[in-house]
Parts: structure tokens; sequence; C-alpha cells
């Protein structure tokens, strides 16, 4: 295996890896959001406090009536953005 392979594989798992924690962050605070969480718990003001800088460019972006509703789609849509470009620029990495 060529060493420009092997840090191209590596690049894009680290690509891809990122993008999964990304979303990761951001669906667990659709959950936290969902279930009550403590918002004076430490952890729980940490993963809104990252999920709200990630998904700054989607927060608000729907007006739905519900507050539930609008959680769920602002960063359910930034959590799926993240997944689909994170994971098609480590693919186009692995092919290089």
């Amino acid at each position: 295996m060529s060493p420009r392979y092997r840090n191209a594989h590596q690049a894009g798992t680290v690509i891809a890896i990122v993008a999964d924690i990304m979303a990761l962050i951001l669906g667990l605070w659709i959950l936290m959001y969902l279930l009550d969480a403590n918002r004076a718990n430490d952890f729980v003001q940490f993963i809104h406090d990252a999920a709200r800088w990630l998904a700054g460019w989607s927060h608000d972006l729907f007006t739905f009536d519900d507050a539930w509703a609008r959680v769920v789609a602002g960063y359910g849509l930034a959590a799926l953005v993240y997944l689909f470009i994170g994971h098609a620029i480590a693919n186009r990495v692995h092919r290089h």
C-alpha cells in the first residue's frame, strides 16, 4: 500500500468520524430536548451549547408552532447535512 493511498484513506476516515460525531451531538441534543433533560446539568448544557453552535445556520430555520418540531427539524436537518456532506467528502478522499 503506497503512503499516499494510506494517508488518503486515513484522512477520509477522520473526516467521516468527525461528521459522525457532529451528527451524534445534534442527535443527542434532540433526544435530550424531547426527554426534557435537566438544563442545569453541566453535561446537558455542554451538549446544548455544542449543538447550538453546530446548527447555528439551521437553528430556527423552520417556524412550526410547536417548539419540539422546530428543534427536531432544525437540529435534525443540520445532522443530516453534516452526515451527507462529511461522508461524501470522505468517499471522495478515499477514491484519490
